[in-house]
């Protein structure tokens, strides 16, 4: 299985609990999810020179971790490579529903541009339904192989004894019509998120480091190496020394890049939204309700948290700079 570098934390481990080797193919500078197409190229040669036999390129559109979205060209271009190559394609879709710009982003599914030969996943959590509601949802090839993936499928859910709990099957049923109160929450939801983000973004390169502009979802993926000095000086040396340090500034998880397939001595980390809306279901209801959340006290307590954190980064670093 091929996955682009860094992936979703849950591909690998599942793959491997198959018994199946994972490759990480690297991302292009402009987007994760993705993997770049002459990297998947010489990613494949070089497991097939080694003796493996590469059958499975996963990727995903608006990308978690990296909060992106890949331009149609780079998808274009590595969907046409992976085809060349003979792969089946399995594109995670769970948050293509949460862009924060729609009408400036353009997300195309690789399953539009080859079909016979994509499969979609989506967790409907990512959007439609509240975090942590098992559900998801598979979408097959209309052909003979996607039929027999299909089959092949149902035979290990049912081996498993795997089903979705009656209320949420209802729920997922109603929210995948798409009425009108569930897509006023998904565009509010969206929003809200999106502002969020956009503020830890602003804090988190102003401070020295270095991240992608988030596009969707709930999460940014921020490169920490131009502070590597200043985090050294409290004992941060790679990502698991990172992830401790920032979950133990910020008061919230802050898993560090190792976790999503990169490498270890890289000092990157995922920040994630969520936590920020508060730490009751009021607090987040009042920001979702709220004309101005960024306003409220307690999303502004949370933003100056974050704020603090890399300050602080930020005027160490400047301490430790070598004088000219």
């Amino acid at each position: 299985m091929l996955v682009p570098r860094p992936c979703a934390a849950w591909w690998a481990p599942y793959a491997r609990l198959l018994g199946r080797p994972v490759f990480h193919v690297a991302t292009p500078a402009e987007s994760g999810g993705v993997p770049d197409p002459y990297a998947l190229l010489e990613t494949v040669r070089r497991v097939r020179a080694e003796g493996g036999d590469p059958r499975l390129l996963v990727l995903s559109l608006a990308d978690d971790p990296t909060g992106t979205v890949a331009p149609p060209e780079l998808l274009h271009e590595t969907v046409e490579a992976a085809a060349g190559e003979g792969l089946h394609l399995v594109s995670d879709e769970t948050w293509r529903d949460t862009l924060h710009r729609p009408h400036d982003t353009v997300l195309l599914s690789p399953a539009e541009m080859l079909p016979a030969q994509v499969t979609v996943v989506t967790d409907l959590a990512g959007a439609l339904l509240p975090a942590g509601w098992p559900a998801a949802v598979a979408r097959f090839p209309a052909n003979g192989h996607g039929g027999g993936l299909h089959a092949r499928v149902l035979d290990v859910l049912t081996a498993l004894g795997a089903r979705v709990a009656a209320p949420v099957a209802a729920a997922a049923s109603y929210a995948l019509t798409e009425p009108e109160p569930v897509t006023a929450r998904i565009a509010a939801t969206v929003s809200l998120h999106a502002r969020v983000a956009a503020a830890v973004h602003h804090t988190v390169v102003a401070a020295g480091a270095l991240a992608r502009p988030p596009q969707a979802g709930r999460h940014l993926y921020a490169d920490l190496g131009p502070l590597r000095t200043a985090l050294a000086g409290h004992g941060v040396g790679d990502a698991q020394d990172l992830e401790d340090f920032l979950t133990a500034r910020l008061g919230m998880p802050a898993p560090g890049g190792h976790r999503f397939g990169d490498d270890l001595a890289a000092l990157r980390v995922r920040l994630a939204t969520g936590p920020l809306l508060g730490g009751t279901d009021a607090e987040r209801a009042e920001c979702l309700t709220s004309p101005a959340p960024l306003e409220l006290p307690h999303l502004q307590r949370a933003l100056l948290t974050v704020r603090s954190v890399f300050d602080d980064l930020r005027d160490d670093a400047q301490r430790w700079e070598p004088p000219r």
